[in-house]
């Protein structure tokens, strides 16, 4: 066996042993119960109401992080301003930081008995141990994936493009709109279907700042650690399932989406 096969062997039995194992060892467990079980267990009431808030909070987080995430890309690719630098490098701290020291953070800040909690409270509006709350902790720890997606391919596409759509009469929004967006979109939709793939997944800053509120605030991934907890593995494996399923396929629909950028490009 030749040095190139035996690294091709090493990296497939290095993925195999780290992921394909383990999906495989949780959809054959989940499996193996039934499919009528497995939907029996996800149409508990709350085991429902959790994937149900859970997708709810990470498709309004997706929508919110399109429109900041390319925005904040744009403005650090085409404007150069004091700070910039630290701005730049402080995008990638969400993925560094320790996700319950994000719920802290968060709880600090916008939690009931901060300055900002309580003038919020009294305009009837909830942060903390309420779904705003889990928004923007999914907003936080997902932020780096649309402008880290989107920064690249503004660095790359020319500005003469631009300057003839000025020169022809157009608007900035309108030379954003028709002329750059099109450029933009494969990997505004990249970053967006990753961040939203990690929001389905994502437990320690949510578990601080929603406060684990069963039928109010109890998202799938609480769910799942509160069934393992209470020797309920059945109910927890169930409502994993859906998680995996989904995140598989949004990770399909991304594989196939690169694929169609990279065809547009050529």
């Amino acid at each position: 066996m030749g040095s190139d096969a035996l690294i091709k062997t090493a990296v497939f039995s290095y993925v195999g042993l780290l992921v394909i194992l383990p999906i495989m060892a949780v959809s054959f467990q989940a499996l193996g119960q039934g499919f009528g079980k497995i939907i029996e267990d996800v149409l508990q009431p709350q085991a429902l109401f959790s994937l149900k808030l859970t997708f709810t909070c990470a498709i309004a987080m997706a929508l919110l992080n399109l429109v900041t995430g390319t925005a904040m890309a744009w403005v650090l690719v085409r404007y150069d301003f004091p700070g910039k630098a630290v701005i730049n490098s402080m995008i990638d701290l969400p993925f560094a930081l320790p996700t319950n020291v994000t719920g802290l953070m968060l709880v600090v800040l916008y939690g009931p008995v901060s300055w900002v909690g309580k003038a919020l409270k009294v305009h009837g509006i909830e942060v903390i141990y309420a779904q705003p709350g889990i928004i923007l902790a999914l907003l936080f720890v997902t932020f780096p994936f649309v402008v880290r997606s989107v920064q690249p391919v503004l660095m790359e596409l020319d500005k003469d493009i631009e300057e003839a759509a000025a020169t022809l009469g157009a608007s900035r929004f309108t030379t954003f709109r028709r002329v750059v967006l099109p450029h933009l979109m494969p990997s505004v939709l990249t970053g967006v279907a990753l961040a939203f793939s990690r929001a389905l997944g994502e437990f320690g800053s949510v578990v601080v700042v929603a406060g684990n509120i069963p039928m109010k605030t109890q998202v799938a991934p609480v769910f799942i650690y509160g069934e393992i907890e209470s020797y309920n593995p059945r109910g927890a494996l169930a409502v994993s399932l859906v998680l995996l399923v989904s995140s598989l396929t949004v990770l399909i629909a991304l594989n196939m989406l690169q694929r169609w950028g990279r065809e547009r490009g050529t």
